[in-house]
């Protein structure tokens, strides 16, 4: 346990390996409270097979590996064999915050998050933990966080955890984006057409087959409408297009490393509906045709819903997404410029550009509390944020 006598500059560290979706705004989170407060240290916790190993140092922060702790949904050996990694990756895990001296725990989900959870609240730690839900539906770990967080925020209404709507903490990069500004130079970095109407296709950072299935399928009629597109595909996905003499060009690769630049790109998105996706997508302001993952408890149909209800996307079902409903929904809207700039403003007034600084507050709150007589510990801090 630090020793809260003496100055100390604040050291928080966030639990959110495993995907994007849980490292991004963690990562977010972190960029935002080295604006507000220079002086703090942020320490990210992950293991050796999520992204994290990848995302985190490239991003100026120090990396702890712990154990992972996957969490089944149905019995199994794996469920058999789970007090023991739990126990494994709690140890471990209070290792990294005695040595880092954690002020706080900042969770978002995810296999590390878990064991932060339970090791801060270990007798001799005692650290204030803040969790941060980003789906529609709270995941398991979170949950067992969110019983003794002194403070719980929310990314989208009706996650079942108690705590006010802030929205998802996005990179600056995202939420300053002009997409209008950049349109040029993101057409030319990725040898786009520069006026042609573009659709811009990505299923995540390891693609989706019925997503490139159907929008590949679709390439003859896109092009004869003079539909530009730009394709990610996947790293290990690769997709057969039948070119259109004269057509702007169907631009495909299998990643996105300036994600800011496709959206900038694009007119209309098709995508998944992961909470991160739907966040910077209508942060941005870019239409969107939402194909929500087949799989799971539904929460990704969930996470787009709000967007579309309020005009910003439409939904479609996976198994509903074959070629002529690409080209039966993308060309009439990329050739009603009145309709996508409604569907522009509306995606962009769902979303929330200030979510990194709002729970940045958050969280310096939750340290200041639990520094002073009779703090936070043990209860939830109602801090107001952008809730609706």
């Amino acid at each position: 346990m630090p020793d809260r006598s003496r100055p100390a500059p604040l050291s928080v560290v966030v639990a959110g390996g495993g995907t994007a979706g849980h490292i991004e705004p963690a990562l977010a989170l972190a960029d935002a409270v080295r604006r507000l407060r220079p002086d703090a240290t942020v320490t990210a916790l992950g293991t050796e097979r999520g992204l994290e190993k990848t995302l985190v140092p490239k991003r100026g922060y120090a990396l702890e590996l712990v154990p992972p702790v996957p969490l089944p949904r149905k019995p199994s050996k794996d469920l058999l064999a789970l007090p023991w990694r739990v126990l494994r990756s709690v140890r471990r895990t209070r290792q990294v915050l005695r040595r880092v001296e954690a002020d706080v725990v900042v969770g978002f989900g995810g296999y590390v998050a878990l064991p932060a959870y339970l090791a801060a609240r270990l007798p001799g730690s005692r650290i204030p933990v803040v969790v941060h839900e980003a789906n529609a539906s709270a995941g398991l770990a979170n949950k067992v966080g969110a019983r003794h967080a002194a403070a719980v925020a929310a990314a989208v209404p009706g996650s079942g955890l108690d705590g006010p709507v802030i929205g998802m903490p996005l990179r600056r990069a995202i939420t300053t984006l002009d997409r209008g500004a950049l349109r040029a130079k993101a057409r030319a970095h990725f040898g786009l057409d520069p006026d042609a109407p573009t659709v811009l296709v990505f299923g995540g950072s390891q693609g989706a087959r019925s997503l490139n299935e159907a929008v590949a399928g679709a390439a003859s009629a896109l092009g004869r409408a003079g539909i530009g597109v730009l394709h990610a595909h996947g790293p290990k996905n690769t997709v057969e297009v039948e070119r259109v003499p004269g057509a702007p060009p169907y631009v495909t690769v299998p990643y996105l490393e300036r994600m800011d630049l496709a959206y900038a790109a694009a007119d209309v998105a098709i995508c998944r509906a992961g909470a991160m996706t739907v966040a910077e997508v209508s942060a941005v302001g870019l239409p969107a045709i939402y194909v929500p993952l087949p799989h799971g408890n539904g929460e990704q149909r969930l996470n787009a819903l709000p967007v579309v209800e309020h005009g910003g996307g439409e939904l479609v079902e996976d198994a509903d997404l074959t070629p002529e409903k690409v080209a039966e929904l993308v060309v009439p809207l990329l050739t009603s410029g009145e309709r996508l700039s409604a569907m522009s403003v509306a995606a962009r007034r769902t979303g929330h550009a200030d979510a990194d600084e709002t729970l940045a507050r958050m969280v310096l709150d939750v340290v200041e509390g639990a520094e002073s007589p009779g703090g936070t510990m043990g209860g939830v801090v109602r801090h107001e944020g952008n809730e609706r």
